[in-house]
């Protein structure tokens, strides 16, 4: 039975999709007018646990995902500038340039940590009609009112708002800058812009759209419940972000999503990543903290070699359950990247090629078996307790049941942990002349039937700092 923690209800819920086996997921994606840092990457790292915990659990999941490439101010309200705008400005290029390049360098840092693609990668800009409809709707209903600057989502009309997630009115409105608390447009310091109109700050925008409203471009809220609800329809089951979408997004979200619909809940559960520190401070450029998995590849490490292989990253992650703080150090990726390598030179023994013929398992081995399995799979059920299905896989590689069901428990545990281990072979490693012809010798003595003998030269090559397998080909040193 899997469980999940939803960050609505606060409460550890067991999970029943609306329509089994289908679960509809909505991941919050990318803003892209810079580039990912590792931050990104761990939310996006436990969003990946996630669906894998879900199919691993038989579910067919699809999932979609938006880029946010207009409408994102630099405040989450409705302060500051346009970040892609600010991103073109910084770099020189156009709103379109920036966003692409910054919507290619996302995905490729997530790939590189081994984190399944969504179904449906949704960009705002392709979704215009779609938000140009559902402020209409809004309008019709009541819920939104026109301004000269801006149509706005009246948060007075839908009574649960002040209930989402927490959150305190009351706060949010000390928290506004005294110029925007009232004034001739907003009725409320906590109304949000579903459609900016290019007027005053925004005469120039460069993203411009026609709508019944005059030329201007959409909010950042409006895009994930057009683009969620296109694919996903009015209500779905799962709904991601990270813990910074508590207080705005996500209850904009939900307000402007039932109150077009008239449907609630909007999702059926939400998940949110809580953050990463790096050396226990908040990661920022200015602090000289700002890594990407660029930077974690480019790394000088202890022992001399140059960079760390970015799985190493995912198995930090997971090391951590995905609602407590991670702080992440240069040490704690070196202790990972240490693991994750003993971890691949056993996953390698499993594989290289010595007898994996089937027998018949003894009872006991049958039932550890058995154990190892459930084990893991209450540690994944229990809100993806990432830290104790790594531990149940590692007593796996450790236990004493036969090679091959070692190798397939193992195989299976990944297939939800992501670490890649189906890739994972052997490493070849010539071993010198003088070890050969004593591998030679015992085998010789062994077909001569003198096996103490050949022990003892067991012996000496184990002294050498080589272990010894006897196959049905004969002795194997590595």
């Amino acid at each position: 039975m899997l469980k999940l923690y939803n960050s609505l209800t606060k409460k550890v819920e067991e999970f029943k999709p609306i329509n089994p086996p289908q679960v509809g997921m909505y991941s919050c994606g990318t803003t892209a007018y810079y580039y990912a840092h590792i931050g990104h990457g761990r939310k996006y790292l436990n969003d990946d646990i996630l669906r894998r915990t879900l199919e691993f659990n038989g579910y067919k999941v699809k999932h979609v995902q938006n880029v946010t490439d207009v409408g994102h101010l630099t405040s989450d309200a409705d302060e500051g500038e346009d970040k892609l705008e600010k991103g073109a400005k910084r770099s020189g290029k156009t709103v379109w340039e920036v966003s692409q390049f910054f919507t290619d360098h996302f995905y490729q840092s997530m790939d590189k940590l081994n984190i399944l693609r969504p179904h449906v990668i949704a960009k705002a800009t392709d979704h215009i009609p779609e938000q140009i409809t559902l402020v209409q709707k809004l309008l019709e209903k009541g819920y939104a009112y026109d301004t000269p600057e801006a149509v706005y989502y009246d948060v007075s009309k839908f009574a649960p708002y002040q209930n989402l997630f927490s959150q305190n009115l009351q706060d949010k409105q000390v928290a506004v800058r005294p110029e925007v608390k009232t004034g001739e447009h907003k009725k409320n310091p906590a109304d949000f812009a579903l459609w900016f109109k290019c007027v005053g700050r925004f005469e120039h925008h460069t993203m411009r759209w026609e709508s019944p409203w005059g030329v201007g471009f959409p909010g950042w809220h409006i895009e994930c419940s057009a683009m969620s609800m296109k694919y996903l329809g009015d209500q779905f089951d799962i709904h991601t972000g990270g813990e910074d979408h508590l207080s705005v997004h996500h209850p904009n979200e939900i307000a402007q999503s039932e109150g077009a619909t008239g449907k609630s809940p909007f999702a059926s559960y939400w998940f949110h990543t809580i953050f990463l520190l790096v050396d226990s401070q908040k990661m920022s450029k200015s602090l000289d903290n700002f890594y990407t998995v660029e930077d974690v590849e480019k790394k000088s490490r202890a022992d001399g070699k140059i960079g760390f292989d970015p799985i190493a990253l995912r198995y930090l992650s997971l090391t951590t359950h995905y609602r407590k703080q991670l702080n992440f150090t240069w040490e704690s990726l070196e202790s990972s990247a240490k693991a994750l390598e003993n971890l691949r030179e056993i996953v390698g023994e499993l594989r290289s090629p010595h007898d994996t013929s089937r027998t018949d398992l003894s009872e006991d081995k049958m039932d550890k078996v058995d154990e190892l399995r459930n084990s893991f799979q209450e540690a994944i059920n229990n809100d993806l307790n990432t830290p104790q299905a790594l531990a149940v896989a590692w007593e796996a590689v450790k236990s004493n049941i036969p090679t091959p069901d070692k190798l397939d428990l193992i195989l299976l545990f990944d297939e939800v942990l992501g670490l890649n281990l189906k890739d994972t072979h052997a490493s070849k490693k010539e071993a010198p002349k003088n070890i050969l012809e004593l591998t030679k010798k015992r085998d010789e003595l062994r077909q001569s039937g003198k096996f103490e003998e050949a022990d003892e030269i067991r012996k000496e090559i184990e002294k050498l700092g080589f272990t010894v397998q006897d196959t049905p080909q004969g002795s194997r040193v590595r």
